[in-house]
């Protein structure tokens, strides 16, 4: 299996494509991340309340301890005290919510931010990679097999003609010589087959026509 085309224009092509989209994928990761960093600092009133709330709660609660020692009116004393502790404790348990919500949020956003960019990226770049590389492979199988060439070649007469003007026509046109089996005519519409898959005959250890 062969990832990369022989030809240097095309591979050339391929190697810049597989750069752009490692490059975007990369940013767009990076992105998501910044992003995810900027909708966290939305926590940071969450963090204070939090502090606050168990500050507050710790301060009533050890003032609630030490007014239950005060004889008489210990327990009148210590209960509103409790109250209030409790109420800071409420605060925290919010700060601590808010900061369970942007979290969330955040890796929500960030899951969203790479996910659907990096399967646009793919299914632009990595299908058509995929699909050329079964292409190449069964055109090269193909060529390898024997009669592979004729098969190659009768591919090229009923493919893109323009590419067909560039080769030397034998009398009675290139479809009357295929039939003919002309060597030559088969050898040139086979290769030119090979060449618009990004593939070389000749290659070694590989035939040639």
């Amino acid at each position: 299996m062969r990832l990369y085309a022989q030809s240097p224009a095309r591979r050339g092509r391929q190697l810049i494509a597989d750069l752009i989209a490692l490059l975007l994928i990369a940013s767009t990761v990076k992105f998501a991340l910044v992003v995810r960093d900027a909708i966290l600092t939305l926590a940071e009133p969450g963090r204070k309340a939090e502090s606050a709330g168990d500050g507050l709660a710790s301060s009533l609660d050890d003032a609630g301890n030490a007014a239950s020692k005060v004889p008489f009116v210990g327990d009148s004393l210590k209960k509103p005290l409790k109250s209030a502790a409790e109420a800071g404790t409420s605060l925290s348990d919010a700060g601590q919510s808010l900061q369970d919500t942007v979290g969330h949020v955040a890796t929500l956003t960030t899951i969203a931010l790479i996910v659907f960019p990096t399967a646009v990226i793919l299914v632009l770049w990595l299908v058509p990679r995929l699909r050329w590389i079964r292409r190449s492979a069964t055109t090269r199988r193909l060529f390898d097999a024997p009669g592979g060439a004729d098969l190659l070649a009768l591919r090229a007469l009923t493919g893109p003609q323009r590419p067909l003007v560039a080769l030397a026509t034998p009398p009675g046109g290139l479809a009357d010589a295929w039939r003919r089996g002309d060597p030559d005519v088969i050898a040139d519409l086979s290769t030119l087959t090979l060449r618009r898959a990004g593939l070389r005959p000749g290659w070694p250890g590989e035939r040639v026509g």
